[in-house]
């Protein structure tokens, strides 16, 4: 299946926590970084999703902030720390491909929070991703 979505790292279940409605699921990406999704128990239960599962992360670009460094007092469970290595810049917002461990990822944020945060090529950065915003396909 294509999808649109330009962020997709494989990684392997390493934990599922269920609730009512909604499970969070640890995911050990290939570098060995681990992060957590929200989603819901009844795609769980249909994706058989379970310890030692391969599955792929998707992440929408438009969900995915960058910080220029580590984030303390933060509820969002995902930062993940990378290199920026291209912006593409036009009208008001920008794309900024970023090098982590296992991957790349790529956050569309406004031109002014490049030009703010004084992003260029070899920046370090973190990748802010929230919980809820990640979804997990079967690998």
């Amino acid at each position: 299946m294509s999808l649109s979505i330009r962020n997709q790292i494989p990684g392997t279940v390493v934990s599922v926590t269920p609730g009512e409605v909604m499970a969070t699921v640890k995911v050990r990406l290939t570098s060995g970084q681990e992060i957590t999704a929200a989603i819901t128990l009844e795609a769980v239960n249909e994706l058989g999703i379970e310890e030692g599962f391969e599955v792929r992360t998707l992440i929408k670009s438009t969900e995915v902030a960058l910080a220029t460094g580590a984030v303390d007092g933060l509820s969002i469970r995902n930062q993940i720390p990378g290199t920026v290595t291209d912006i593409a810049t036009g009208g008001a917002m920008a794309g900024v491909k970023v090098a982590v461990a296992g991957g790349e990822l790529t956050a569309a944020i406004t031109k002014d929070a490049v030009e703010d945060l004084g992003l260029t090529t070899g920046s370090e950065v973190t990748a802010l991703i929230k919980s809820t915003e990640i979804s997990l396909a079967a690998a």
